[in-house]
This record gives C-alpha cells, sequence and structure tokens, in this order.
C-alpha cells in the first residue's frame, strides 16, 4: 500500500469517521454522522480492492460482502426504534468477533513474526471474544429471550474471578510459548469470560454494559489492525474504543453508581433487576377525558417521555397533544433524563422522529427547576427516572441516580399499562401521592383518547 492516492484516500476516510464522530454528538446532526460514517467505511472498503494487494479468495469476499450488506440493510430498515439497542449490542457483538476471528486466522496462517505482534494478537481474541459473547447475552436480555434480572450462578464470583485469572495467564503462556492448542483453549475461556461477566448485570445497567462492550470492541479493532499493519483499522478502533469508554462514564454517572457497582453489584446484591410487582395499596385513577381537562386549564405542563411511549410507538401522538396544548397558550417542555429508554439518545431520536421541536427537549439538569412552578407534568411510560427512592431509600437499587423531580410538580399524571414496576424491581411512591392521577392503558391508545377529548373541550 505505498501508492500515494491510497494514503489520501485513508486519510480522507479516517477524517470522514472523525467528523461522523463529532456529527453524532447531537441529535440535529447525528444522521448526518451517520452518512459521513458509512461513507468512510465504504470508500475504506473499495480503496482496499484497489490497493495492489494480492486478495485470495476473491469471489468468497465478495460474496461474503454481499451476504453482510443484504442482512445490515434489512435489519436496519425493518428494525423498530424500541428495538435499536439490541441490534446495537448484536452488530457490535459481531464487529468484536470478527476481530478475534482475524487474528485467530492470521495466526494459524503466518504465525508471530515477533512478541509484540503476538501480544496484539492475543489481546484481540480475548477482548474480541469477550465483546462478542458478553453482546450476544445483552441482546438476549434486552430482546426478553431470556430474563432481563441479574443473573447470579452458584459460586458465581468465585466462578468468574477463576475463568477471569485463567483466561489471562492462557494468555500470558500464549506469548511466551506460543501454541496452536493453547489458542483454542484461551478463545474458549474469553468466550465463557464474556458470558460470566454479563450475567449479573439486569435491568437498566444492560445499556451501560453495551457501550463498555462496545469500547471493547474498538479495542479490539484497534490491535487487530496493528496485526494486519493497518492504519485505518488502528485508527478507526481507536476512536470507538475512546468514545465507548466516554459514553460508559457519562451513563455510569448519570445512573449515580461507579462502574463497578453496575458490573459486580449483584454478587452483593446491589444492583438494578427486574420484574416484580406492583403494590395493592389503593391509587388514584382517572379517564382520558379527566386528563384532557386538567390539561386544558394548565399554564405550564412538562411532558416526561419513557421506554413506555417507544413501545407504544405514541411519539407522534404525544407531540400531536404538546402541538394542541400549545396552540391554547400553555407552554409545554420535553424533560430527557439521561437514560430514559434503553441507551443515551433514545428518546431524542424517537421524538425527533415525530418532528418535535428541538427547543423542547430539555435534559435534566435544565428542566428539574422548573417543576415547582408546573401545574402539570405528564409521565409516558417512564418509572425509576422518576422515582424519589433513589434520593431517599438507600437499599434501592436506584439510590443515589440523579432523577427528574417529576413530584415537585402541582399535579402528576402518570400512563400505565399497569402496577407493575419499571426494570429496577421496586415501587414508585409517587404512584400514590394524593395529588398523582394514573391512566391506566397503552400509551398510544391513552393519549389518542385525551387529544380527541381535548379537541372537544
Amino acid at each position: 500500500m505505498n501508492q500515494s492516492w491510497v494514503q489520501v484516500a485513508n486519510l480522507i476516510a479516517a477524517v470522514l469517521f472523525i467528523l461522523a464522530l463529532k456529527g453524532l454528538s447531537s441529535p440535529r446532526s447525528a444522521r448526518r454522522g451517520n452518512l459521513l460514517g458509512a461513507a468512510g467505511a465504504l470508500l475504506a472498503t473499495v480503496v482496499l480492492f484497489f490497493s495492489g494487494i494480492k486478495l485470495g479468495n476473491l469471489i468468497l469476499i465478495l460474496v461474503a460482502l454481499l451476504i453482510g450488506s443484504v442482512i445490515g440493510w434489512v435489519s436496519a430498515r425493518r428494525v423498530q426504534m424500541t428495538q435499536m439497542p439490541q441490534l446495537v449490542a448484536l452488530f457490535n457483538g459481531v464487529g468484536g468477533g470478527a476481530a478475534a476471528l482475524v487474528s485467530v486466522v492470521e495466526y494459524l496462517e503466518y504465525g508471530a513474526a515477533d512478541r509484540i505482534a503476538l501480544a496484539a494478537t492475543v489481546f484481540t481474541v480475548v477482548i474480541g471474544s469477550v465483546s462478542f459473547s458478553g453482546s450476544i447475552v445483552t441482546f438476549l436480555k434486552l430482546q426478553e429471550l431470556m430474563t432481563s434480572r441479574p443473573v447470579v450462578l452458584p459460586l458465581g464470583k468465585w466462578v468468574t474471578m477463576l475463568v477471569a485469572a485463567s483466561t489471562v495467564v492462557g494468555a500470558v503462556w500464549l506469548v511466551i510459548s506460543p501454541q496452536v492448542w493453547l489458542l483454542v483453549v484461551l478463545l474458549v475461556l474469553a468466550l465463557i469470560f464474556g458470558v460470566l461477566f454479563v450475567l449479573p448485570v439486569g435491568g437498566a445497567d444492560v445499556p451501560i454494559v453495551i457501550s463498555l462492550l462496545n469500547a471493547f470492541t474498538g479495542l479490539s479493532v484497534a490491535a487487530s489492525g496493528y496485526v494486519l499493519d493497518n492504519v485505518l483499522l488502528i485508527i478507526a478502533g481507536t476512536l470507538v474504543g475512546a468514545s465507548g469508554t466516554l459514553l460508559t462514564r457519562e451513563m455510569a454517572k448519570a445512573m449515580g453508581r461507579p462502574l463497578t457497582s453496575t458490573l459486580f453489584g449483584a454478587f452483593s446484591g446491589t444492583t438494578a433487576g427486574g420484574g416484580g410487582s406492583g403494590s395493592d395499596r389503593p391509587v388514584r385513577s382517572a379517564q382520558p377525558n379527566d386528563v384532557a381537562i386538567m390539561l386544558g386549564f394548565a399554564n405550564k405542563v412538562i411532558l416526561v417521555p419513557g421506554y413506555g411511549l417507544a413501545v407504544a410507538q405514541a411519539q407522534s401522538t404525544l407531540r400531536e397533544l404538546a402541538d394542541l396544548l400549545t396552540e391554547r397558550g400553555i407552554e409545554v417542555d420535553y424533560a430527557i433524563h439521561p437514560v430514559a429508554g434503553r441507551m443515551p439518545g433514545h428518546m431524542n431520536v424517537l421524538l425527533a422522529e415525530a418532528n418535535v421541536p428541538y427547543e423542547q427537549l430539555k435534559e435534566m439538569d435544565e428542566i428539574n427547576p422548573e417543576f415547582a412552578s408546573t401545574d402539570v407534568v405528564l409521565v409516558v411510560g417512564a418509572n425509576d427516572v422518576v422515582n424519589p427512592a433513589a434520593r431517599s431509600d438507600k437499599s434501592a437499587p436506584i439510590y443515589g441516580m440523579p432523577i427528574l423531580d417529576v413530584d415537585e410538580a402541582q399535579q402528576i399524571v402518570f400512563l400505565k399499562r399497569s402496577m407493575r414496576p419499571g426494570f429496577a424491581g421496586i415501587e414508585n411512591e409517587i404512584l400514590y401521592d394524593p395529588k398523582t392521577t394514573l391512566l391506566f392503558g397503552d400509551a398510544k391508545d391513552s393519549l389518542t383518547k385525551v387529544v380527541s377529548a381535548l379537541k372537544s373541550t
């Protein structure tokens, strides 16, 4: 790859990757960022075929590219916004697995030129395999193909530590004394550790682990770039690893708990779980007409969207309600919690789909001081991110997590399917507050009825 045009093309691809990452920092520019990143990946792929490198099995490579492109295109087109985190987890796992397999094949085909290259190969195999198997488990949890609660095996803590130690010892041993059978054992150990690493994580903590595994994939890709002597892979992998690490840190901060508690809290009973059932205590419920009257006579309304909104695909109906209130001279804002939904930015993208003005979306720190002067807060499908237990109950798995202060508003309306708790598996005392009104049912159906009632008043 000595041709100057190849180096220039790779430089352009690297710049496109950087601009893509910059674009993803804002919902307004996220679409452009995705397109720039895709253009960079396409350029890097096309250049490789014309760079002068002798490619064996060209037909198989082209067939694999075609199959992968079709699968990716169909998956991206058909996936619902509520399932986007699962798709991200799956694609992330595929990336880590691919990096590990490439390093395995490179080792079997050419061996290790030197210790540094061998160390990079071993690192890629371990981290890529952990990312692959761990991401598959997160996919299964989010897709509800397995329980989203923390899964702690008998002696799970010690088994995980033993497998982790064995993996490290095997990696060092392989670098010192390269042997094919040891490479296979190391690959299996890393896959097992990836599963054990993610199983104890449950509920709202799963997206944090997805972000961490994404960083792992980036590091494995960067290491594979060193193995393959490909600078572009090193750049792309480093960008993913750095951004994934920063995102993981910010998500853990938003949850108000250290990352160690998220990853290993289940072994001490302090992580967030899922499931549970609601209390038998009485609550105040209402009909859509009653909610429409409350909203129609308010001066200021704050809308709090959550995962229930995404599941019901009710974002357009919520925007219609906001437009009706705005036309009546009522001040309307959306309160966005950093971890609302299943991933950072999930709610922003969902509401952007419904053409909600970006100026109406307010982050937690900005909107919290306004709740005290708000007449009505309408909570649609959110639960843990507004639960006061995060402030006062030290035994609660969400204790310490910054929340939206909806309990300071004059009136609170909750749209819920049932009294079932959120992912944290604990009750929300706001539901039993005298100033809280519950509207039971599917969020989209309930909002549609409220909109109809509001139009007729």
